[in-house]
């Protein structure tokens, strides 16, 4: 008995020492992070149709709301319960109706896309004065949300969409986790300062690891059967999905660098958009080879934003060009000075528009006509507006 009572006294010294006890790697368990998941549930989720008159606006200053394109009025707003930073710095998804949306204090909310009305509410630790999740897009598959959080959480999580409740998650090594995860053949990745990861997509095991020289700083894709990722200088590496081997490796030109977001792939070939103090150029790859099909070069400006549509890669620069390039062999098809400043992805609404967001409105772009309508004109403006998202309901 007094053995027993010695050896309890131990542990619990090494716990008020140290928070938690070691232990051991165990590469058949999942590395629980020491932040817990605190989820509420307000409504059952069900499937909700669609308000197909309306958009979501993911607003800069970190409040969501739908607004009718027909009316032209607010359908609803929800906000996080408590932030002490107005921004967005995130994406929104649409499921069966229902909108995922995580904001950066790491709470994670469920809402009926019709009416605002929240089902559940998830809180990734307890932080109120940091920005946890940023630059996410929750990412759905086999009934789990997904998505990697910074400091102090530093760590991937598996939510349940059915209530936000956490399946699994994982502690990465490193703080600065800002890249959207794949999930790619029942298998999920995402970067972690110099690491990249995968993880089964059911338990949450690490199935392999990667590390490199430098910070892994761009978002991960695949072509349907290997996984692409870039450094934060000039380098973009192919891995196989099993094993996260190099399968080959593509340098940018001299003073390029920074691919981070604008990279996708279609059709067996990588298109990368880098950036640089004199030339920010896009690429297009063979994806089983790494060979340089093409290259576009925008000089004394920067590709901002990028994105495939209808076989043409649509997007806009630093200094507010719009440009559409023929993805088949790089030439501009089309390009304007743009009079207002975007900050946010492109939502195509037919084949004569689509629509951004800007400092100052919800823009609708006419391409014959080449006029920016406001469609949603903001009470106010903010100089430091970091970023903005927007989902047409459909």
């Amino acid at each position: 008995m007094k053995k027993k009572l010695i050896t309890l006294l131990f542990v619990s010294t090494v716990v008020n020492m140290f928070g938690q006890l070691p232990t051991l790697p165990q590469p058949d368990k999942t590395s629980y992070a020491p932040d817990k998941v605190s989820n509420k549930v307000l409504k059952p989720l069900t499937k909700v149709p669609l308000d197909k008159e309306s958009i979501l606006i993911y607003d800069y200053d970190g409040s969501l709301f739908s607004f009718n394109l027909e009316s032209e009025k607010i359908n609803w707003t929800v906000k996080a319960t408590d932030s002490n930073t107005e921004m967005c710095a995130n994406a929104i998804t649409l499921q069966d109706g229902v909108v995922y949306i995580p904001f950066i204090n790491g709470e994670i909310f469920a809402i009926n896309n019709q009416t605002g009305a929240i089902f559940w509410k998830s809180r990734l630790g307890n932080t109120t004065d940091q920005i946890v999740v940023k630059n996410q897009i929750p990412t759905i598959h086999g009934g789990k949300l997904y998505l990697t959080t910074q400091s102090p959480n530093n760590s991937i999580y598996a939510l349940d969409i059915k209530d936000g409740g956490l399946a699994w998650n994982y502690k990465l090594e490193e703080t600065n986790n800002d890249s959207p995860v794949l999930v790619f053949d029942n298998k999920v990745f995402t970067q972690s300062a110099t690491n990249l990861y995968s993880f089964d997509a059911n338990s949450g095991k690490l199935l392999s690891q990667k590390s490199f020289e430098g910070v892994m700083s761009g978002k991960v894709v695949t072509d349907g059967e290997n996984v692409f990722i870039a450094n934060e200088k000039n380098e973009l590496y192919a891995l196989s999905a099993n094993k996260l081997d190099i399968l080959w490796q593509f340098k940018l030109d001299e003073n390029q660098q920074n691919i981070r977001e604008r990279i996708f792939c279609k059709d067996n070939k990588v298109y990368v958009g880098s950036q640089g103090p004199e030339v920010s150029s896009i690429y297009a790859l063979e994806s089983k080879t790494g060979t340089q099909i093409w290259k576009r070069d925008f000089k004394d400006d920067n590709v901002e934003y990028m994105v495939e549509e209808s076989d043409n890669i649509w997007g806009y620069t630093r200094k507010g060009k719009l440009f559409q390039i023929d993805i088949t062999n790089g030439e501009i098809a089309f390009e304007t000075k743009l009079t207002t400043r975007p900050i946010s992805n492109f939502e195509f609404g037919g084949d004569d528009y689509f629509f951004y967001y800007s400092d100052a409105a919800l823009i609708q772009f006419e391409f014959k006509s080449k006029d920016e309508n406001e469609v949603y004109l903001r009470t106010t403006i903010k100089d430091d507006a970091y970023s903005a998202y927007i989902t047409i309901i459909r």
